[in-house]
């Protein structure tokens, strides 16, 4: 549920009960509902325009970075040379954004099932989307993100990295936080390979995270560990990200390939400091999620 009333914007969800956040609205610029989900766009007082899927902030201009930057580039500098990558959601085009600072990547496989949020971000949010436009290595689906990665030609391992960007476990997205999505996922990914997956905030949802890692323990990964960022329009101020290694149990927290210096100097909040610093928890985290790895 929300509520743009009186010049503000709430975000309320049962995701995060007795509590809500609040943005000034200068201008509303766009609402619709899709095949998939309902869509708003404004103009806020303090941090730019937002987009918001169902009800939740996905992204606001000014803090977008922290979450597109870490999702994408913690996965992709921990592989020694990815070429082939799938993201999973990601429809307003900011990680596609990222990846491409990655010059070695030759293919990218994204899987978005609704349409209208990349369209609605192209026209709203051209920054973040500009990598969706006129890209000869992004290959576009529209389709359900579990079914896609069930397909037979990538069963016997396909892709370097795969990154799931999607929303939290309800509506659209639900599918992708299952038992049966991280299989497909692990079988679709080569030997060595990375997945990164958006896994909710440790501190509203830990019993979720802890959950996930259990199910997570038991598929045949050699290497899974937790990351998150810090993001004030997401709620708690910090999403967190499952990092998961196939075929080789080398730690993604430590030693990350580095950035090209045209990347690094184009990217705002990513740096191999902080790559390393976001795999360390407080001891609460640490203690729920690690009992299960």
């Amino acid at each position: 549920m929300n509520a743009i009333g009186e010049g503000w914007f709430s975000e309320i969800s049962e995701m995060w009960p007795g509590q809500a956040a609040s943005l000034k609205v200068k201008s509303v610029l766009h609402k619709e509902k899709s095949n998939f989900q309902d869509i708003i766009v404004f103009e806020s007082e303090t941090y730019g325009k937002v987009l918001v899927l169902d009800g939740v902030i996905q992204l606001t201009e000014r803090d977008e970075f922290a979450y597109q930057e870490m999702i994408t580039h913690v996965p992709l500098c921990s592989h020694p040379n990815p070429k082939r990558v799938c993201l999973i959601g990601g429809g307003d085009g900011g990680v596609i954004r990222e990846v491409m600072r990655h010059e070695c990547v030759e293919e990218i496989y994204m899987c978005e099932i609704d349409e209208r949020v990349l369209e609605v971000s192209k026209a709203f949010f051209p920054k973040v989307s500009e990598k969706l436009i006129n890209n000869p290595k992004l290959k576009l689906f529209h389709c359900d993100g579990a079914e896609f990665l069930k397909r037979e030609q990538f069963k016997s391992g396909f892709f370097d990295v795969i990154i799931v960007d999607c929303s939290d476990p309800v509506g659209p997205a639900e599918s992708l936080f299952g038992r049966d999505f991280y299989e497909s996922a692990q079988a679709a990914l080569n030997q060595g390979g990375v997945l990164c997956a958006q896994a909710e905030s440790m501190w509203l949802h830990l019993d979720i995270i802890a959950d996930m890692a259990a199910f997570i323990s038991e598929i045949n990964f050699k290497n899974v560990e937790y990351s998150y960022t810090m993001i004030p329009t997401y709620p708690s101020g910090s999403i967190g990200f499952f990092v998961c290694r196939k075929g080789d149990d080398k730690s993604c927290s430590s030693q990350p390939r580095v950035l090209s210096e045209e990347a690094s100097n184009n990217v705002t909040y990513y740096t191999p400091q902080i790559h390393c610093a976001s795999f360390v928890l407080p001891k609460f985290a640490h203690k729920a999620i690690y009992k299960h790895l």
